[in-house]
């Protein structure tokens, strides 16, 4: 990943302070210090398979409009908060732009399926006793 992209997303970046509920005590209840930072995802011009990836790692995060919203509000005081903010932001677009591994098919020989078959036809044989007891039956 690029410098490039994250002084974009800070660049683009729109922060608002709001009276949070976080540490500070009586303070929290006087000083605005819960940070909202909001990023619009379609103008950092990210490449599609990056996109779906921060799409889906952003969640509820990523609003209909295509804003990146992001709060912080652990620290009593706004710039730690903008600090962590400005961070969980760089590592959710570090973490779009990993790439997932490719999961490697698993190979089973017919020795290991026909042992699978007969635990599974063996566990059914032990839940149809569960059932239950019809008339007309030995029992």
């Amino acid at each position: 990943m690029d410098d490039g992209l994250i002084a974009r997303a800070h660049a683009l970046a729109e922060e608002s302070f709001v009276a949070g509920s976080g540490p500070g005590g009586q303070n929290a209840n006087k000083v605005a210090t819960e940070v909202q930072l909001r990023v619009n995802a379609y103008k950092l011009r990210l490449p599609p398979p990056v996109f779906a990836r921060l799409r889906s790692i952003a969640g509820s995060k990523l609003t209909a409009s295509g804003d990146i919203l992001i709060t912080a509000r652990s620290h009593r005081t706004q710039d730690a908060n903008r600090s962590e903010a400005r961070e969980k932001l760089e590592d959710l677009l570090e973490a779009a732009h990993r790439k997932p591994k490719k999961r490697a098919r698993t190979r089973l020989n017919r020795v290991g399926k026909t042992k699978r078959l007969k635990a599974k036809k063996a566990r059914g044989e032990v839940k149809a006793k569960r059932g239950a007891v019809r008339p007309g039956s030995d029992w």
